[in-house]
C-alpha cells in the first residue's frame, strides 16, 4: 500500500531538517512526503522553499490553522491508501514504515501506533499508544517507563498523533480531525470516533520514532493546560457513553484531588507544572478552559450524531475500562 506521510510544520526550523532527513532513509520509502507549513514565522518556511530534496510536496498556509486543520489540508492532498501523521519534532527509524505495514496486513486493523521514544533519552518510552481516564483526560501508555517493557505487539485504544498510521478508507468514512479542537486531543477524538465505528488499533513495537516531548508550547505552559483541559471536556461530551458523562463530575474531582497530592508531594505533572508557571496562571488557564468548554458544549453534544456507530454504549464502556489509566498514574508518574 502507498503511504503518504504528512508532516505539519509550525516554527520548526531547528527540528524539521532532521525529521525530513530521517524520512529520506526509510526502507521502504513513503509514496510521498507532504509538508504543510502552518504559517511559520521562524524562517522554516523560507528554508523549506529552498530545500530541493525529492519526493517532498510542500503546502504553505498563510496562518497557523492549528494541528487539526493543518493536518487535514495535508490529508486531503494525499494520494496514498495509508495516511501517516508525523510531528516535525521527531526522527524515524529506517523500518518505521515497513514495520507498520506488516502490522497492517490484518485487514481488520485500520490504525497503527508507533513505539515513541524520548529523543534525549532513547531508552525511555514517550508513549506506546494511549490510555484514558474516565473523564476524558488521557496519557501516553508507558510514559516514562523503560523502553524494553514495550517490545510486544498488542491491541491498544488509539495511536498518538505524533506518529500514527490510518487507513484512508477509514478516514473517508468517519471524517478527519475535528478542527474545533485546534490543538491537543484531536488524535484522541479521532481515535474514539474510529472505535465507535468498529475499527481496531494495534501497537507496532518495531515501528520506532524519537520525539522531542512538548517542543511546541512547552510541557506545562498555561496555554497548553488550557487546550488540554478544554479539549478533554469536549472529547468526553462528543464521544463518551452518557453514563460516563453523568459521573464525570466525581471522576474529575478525584483527578483534581490527586493533582493536589502531586503538588504536596512534589511528584508528578501538577508538581512539575507548579515549577514552570504560577498557581494563579494555572488556575486561570483551567477556569478559562471550563468557561470555553461549557460554551462549546452544545455544539459537541450535537456532533455526537455526526459519526457512524457500530458498537453499543456497553461495548464502549468495556473498551474504556480495558484501557483505563488510574488517577495515580495519570497525576503522580512522570
Amino acid at each position: 500500500m502507498r503511504v503518504s506521510v504528512i508532516v505539519l510544520n509550525w516554527n520548526g526550523r531547528e527540528v524539521l531538517p532532521d525529521c525530513l532527513d530521517s524520512l529520506g532513509q526509510c526502507d521502504p520509502p513513503p509514496h510521498e512526503i507532504i509538508v504543510v507549513d502552518n504559517g511559520s514565522t521562524d524562517g522554516s518556511a523560507d528554508w523549506l522553499r529552498q530545500d530541493s530534496r525529492p519526493n517532498v510536496r510542500k503546502i504553505f498556509l498563510a496562518d497557523n490553522l492549528g494541528y487539526a486543520a493543518g493536518n487535514n489540508v495535508g490529508i486531503r492532498a494525499a494520494e496514498g491508501e495509508v495516511i501517516a501523521l508525523l510531528n516535525n519534532d521527531t526522527r524515524v527509524d529506517t523500518d518505521w514504515i515497513g514495520a507498520a505495514m506488516e502490522a497492517s496486513d490484518d485487514e481488520n486493523v485500520d490504525m497503527i501506533a508507533c513505539k515513541t521514544l524520548r529523543m534525549q533519552q532513547p531508552e525511555t518510552m514517550d508513549k506506546a499508544g494511549h490510555l484514558m481516564f474516565p473523564d476524558g483526560m488521557n496519557r501516553g501508555r508507558g510514559t516514562g517507563q523503560p523502553a524494553g517493557l514495550f517490545d510486544e505487539a498488542d491491541e491498544i485504544l488509539w495511536p498518538d498523533g505524533s506518529g500514527a498510521f490510518y487507513r484512508k478508507s477509514m478516514l473517508d468514512r468517519i471524517g478527519l480531525l475535528d478542527e474545533d479542537f485546534y490543538l491537543y486531543g484531536e488524535d484522541a477524538e479521532l481515535g474514539m470516533r474510529a472505535r465507535w465505528a468498529g475499527y481496531r488499533c494495534v501497537y507496532a513495537p518495531r515501528s520506532v520514532i524519537y520525539h522531542h516531548h512538548s517542543a511546541g508550547l512547552g510541557r506545562f505552559a498555561p496555554q497548553k493546560i488550557y487546550y488540554i483541559e478544554r479539549n478533554r471536556l469536549w472529547l468526553m461530551l462528543k464521544t463518551f457513553p452518557l453514563s460516563l458523562i453523568l459521573v464525570s463530575p466525581f471522576t474529575t474531582t478525584w483527578r483534581y484531588l490527586m493533582n493536589g497530592l502531586s503538588l504536596l508531594t512534589g511528584r508528578g505533572s501538577a508538581a512539575e507544572a507548579g515549577k514552570s508557571a504560577s498557581p494563579l496562571a494555572i488556575i486561570g488557564a483551567i477556569l478559562k478552559a471550563w468557561l470555553h468548554g461549557l460554551i462549546g458544549a452544545p455544539k459537541m453534544l450535537a456532533k455526537r450524531r455526526d459519526y457512524p456507530k457500530t458498537i453499543t454504549g456497553n461495548q464502549m464502556r468495556r473498551l474504556l475500562a480495558r484501557f483505563r489509566i488510574s488517577a495515580r498514574e495519570l497525576t503522580l508518574n512522570d
